[in-house]
C-alpha cells in the first residue's frame, strides 16, 4: 500500500552541502534519505516544504483569537488568519512518516521550525481539550494513526548525542519529541552530523557515519531489509551552526 511521506527542510542554507558551496548539511542527509526512499518505494507520494527559506507566519494575536475560537462561532476573518496552518495541518494528518533535515541553532531547532511547530500544535486538529476530564483535559489526536518521524540533524561540535560530553546543551531533538509526542506522533529515529566547525577528516568521517545511519534508517522503515541496530554515535545526532 502506497504511504505518505512528507519532507521537511528546515535549515537557513539553500544548497546541499558537498554540491553546492556553503551548503547544508541537513539538506544534504534529507535529500539522500528521500533519494533512497523513492529508489526503494517508487510508488509512495512525497511532499517536500522548505521552512527554512519559506518560514511560516509568526503566532500571534489574531491567530490564537481564530485558534482558539469554536469553529462554528468563527468570523470570516479567522479563515483567513488560520489558512496556512490547516494547510500545513492537513500535510501533516495526511503524512504516514515525516522526514525533517533539522539543523541545531544555538542548542536548539531554528525559528524558522519552531514557527511550523507553533503552527500544526492546534487545539481541536492535533491535540484535543476538555475542561470535563478533570485534571487532565488534553490529549493527542494523531496518537492511533501510526505515523513515523525521521529527524536528520548537523552540529558545529560534537558530543550532543546522549552521555556525550555536551549533550546537556542539546535542546534540539528532544524538543522535537516533546511537542510531537505531545500530538501523537512518538515514533521518532535520529541521525545527524557532527563536527562542521572543526572541518578536515572530522567532519568527513562524521558525515560517513551520518549517511550510513541514514541508509540504515531507510532500509529499517521502508520495510527494503530487516531492522538493524545502528551504533549509539550515528543514530542519535543535528546543527548547531550556518551550514547545518
Amino acid at each position: 500500500m502506497p504511504l505518505n511521506l512528507l519532507h521537511i527542510d528546515a535549515s537557513a542554507r539553500p544548497g546541499i552541502s558537498g554540491t553546492d558551496p556553503h551548503g547544508s548539511h541537513t539538506r544534504r542527509l534529507s535529500a539522500r534519505f528521500v533519494e533512497r526512499w523513492r529508489a526503494a518505494r517508487p510508488a509512495d507520494r512525497i511532499d517536500h516544504i522548505d521552512v527554512g527559506q519559506h518560514p511560516p507566519a509568526f503566532v500571534d494575536s489574531r491567530w490564537i483569537h481564530a485558534a482558539f475560537t469554536a469553529p462554528a462561532d468563527r468570523e470570516s476573518w479567522m479563515a483567513d488568519v488560520l489558512a496556512e496552518s490547516d494547510r500545513l495541518v492537513d500535510q501533516l494528518v495526511a503524512a504516514d512518516l515525516i522526514v525533517v533535515g533539522l539543523p541545531m541553532y544555538n542548542f536548539s531547532v531554528p525559528a524558522q521550525f519552531k514557527a511550523y511547530i507553533d503552527n500544526i500544535v492546534r487545539v481541536g486538529r492535533t491535540f484535543g481539550f476538555d475542561r470535563a476530564r478533570g485534571a487532565v483535559p488534553y490529549w493527542p489526536m494523531l496518537a492511533d494513526a501510526g505515523k513515523r518521524m525521521v529527524l536528520l540533524g548537523a552540529r558545529g561540535d560534537h558530543g550532543y548525542d546522549p552521555g556525550g560530553r555536551i549533550a546537556h546543551l542539546n535542546h534540539t531533538e528532544a524538543s522535537v519529541r516533546s511537542v510531537f509526542g505531545y500530538i501523537g506522533i512518538t515514533d521518532v529515529h535520529e541521525a545527524a552530523v557532527e563536527c562542521d566547525e572543526f572541518g578536515g577528516e572530522q567532519l568527513a568521517q562524521s558525515m560517513r557515519k551520518a549517511e550510513a545511519a541514514v541508509d540504515r534508517l531507510v532500509d529499517e522503515l521502508s520495510g527494503t531489509k530487516a531492522p538493524a541496530r545502528a551504533p549509539a554515535a550515528s543514530t542519535h545526532p543535528a546543527s548547531r551552526t550556518a551550514t547545518a
